[in-house]
C-alpha cells in the first residue's frame, strides 16, 4: 500500500506542474446580467467557434428565451449547425476528422469556462502569436504547443511575442508587439473577446443568475421570517420572563 501511495504521488507531481501556469491572466469582467454583451457573445460564439468546437449541453431555445431573443431571430441568424430550436449546439464535424486536422479532437465548450476560469479563457483568446515551427504558423503564450489555429486573426490580426531572460535565466514572456492589423483596434477586440466569454460563462452554468436572484428572495424571506418569530417567542415567554 505504501508503495503504492509513492507511486501515485510521484505521477501526480508531474501532472501538476504540467497543469500550472505562471502567465498574468487578465480580468475577463464578466457580467451575466448584461444581455447586450452576451446577445454579442452568442454571435461571435456561433461565427468563430461552433464550427469545430460543440456546445452540446446547451439548446439554442434555451439560449434565445435566456437572452430575450426571439426563435425567429436565432433561427435566421444564429442556426448554422442545426435545424430545429430544441436543437442542441452540436457540431458535425467527427472526431475522427478533427484529430486529423488538428492532432487532437476540439473539446466541447459548455463547461470550457468552469474547468478554465473566464480570466483563464479571456487571456488565452487574446494571446495567440506568430511562430513559423508550428504547423498553424501560430503559438500561445498560455497555452505552449496548442493545435487550435487563431480562428480570430481577422479581427486581432498578428502579433508577435517578445521574451526576455528572468532573473533566474529563463525565458519569460515580455509583450506583444502587432505586425498586421485586423479589422478591429485592440480595444475593440478586447471588447469583442469580453462578449465572447461573458457568453460562455453563461453557457457554463445557464441558471446562475435565475438561481442568484432566487436566493436573495429566500434570504429575505428568511429574515422577515427570523423577525416574526422573534416577536412570537417574545409574546409567549412575556408571562415568564
Amino acid at each position: 500500500m505504501k508503495k503504492l501511495i509513492i507511486a501515485l504521488m510521484l505521477f501526480a507531481t508531474p501532472m501538476i506542474s504540467m497543469g500550472s501556469s505562471s502567465a498574468h491572466l487578465d480580468s475577463a469582467g464578466v457580467d451575466l446580467g448584461d444581455k447586450e454583451s452576451l446577445q454579442r457573445g452568442f454571435k461571435y460564439f456561433v461565427n468563430y467557434c461552433l464550427s469545430c468546437h460543440s456546445a452540446k449541453y446547451q439548446r439554442f431555445e434555451r439560449t434565445a428565451n435566456d437572452l430575450g431573443l426571439t426563435v425567429e431571430d436565432v433561427k435566421q441568424n444564429l442556426m448554422f449547425t442545426a435545424d430545429k430550436i430544441g436543437s442542441t449546439m452540436d457540431i458535425a464535424l467527427k472526431p475522427k476528422e478533427a484529430t486529423g486536422y488538428f492532432g487532437v479532437t476540439p473539446p466541447d465548450l459548455s463547461v470550457i469556462t468552469r474547468a478554465r476560469g473566464s480570466d483563464w479563457v479571456y487571456t488565452y483568446l487574446r494571446s495567440f502569436y506568430l511562430d513559423e515551427s508550428k504547423s498553424t504558423g501560430v503559438n500561445n503564450v498560455i497555452f505552449p504547443d496548442v493545435g487550435m489555429p487563431h480562428v480570430l486573426w481577422e479581427l486581432q490580426g498578428w502579433q508577435e511575442a517578445r521574451f526576455k531572460k528572468n532573473e533566474h535565466g529563463q525565458m519569460e514572456f515580455e509583450k506583444f508587439e502587432l505586425v498586421k492589423a485586423g479589422s478591429m483596434s485592440t480595444e475593440e477586440f478586447d471588447g469583442a473577446i469580453h462578449d465572447l466569454v461573458n457568453f460562455m460563462t453563461y453557457l457554463g452554468d445557464p441558471s446562475q443568475m435565475e438561481r442568484k436572484a432566487l436566493g436573495i428572495k429566500v434570504i429575505l424571506f428568511l429574515l422577515v421570517l427570523f423577525v416574526l418569530s422573534y416577536l412570537l417567542k417574545k409574546e409567549y415567554w412575556k408571562d415568564i420572563h
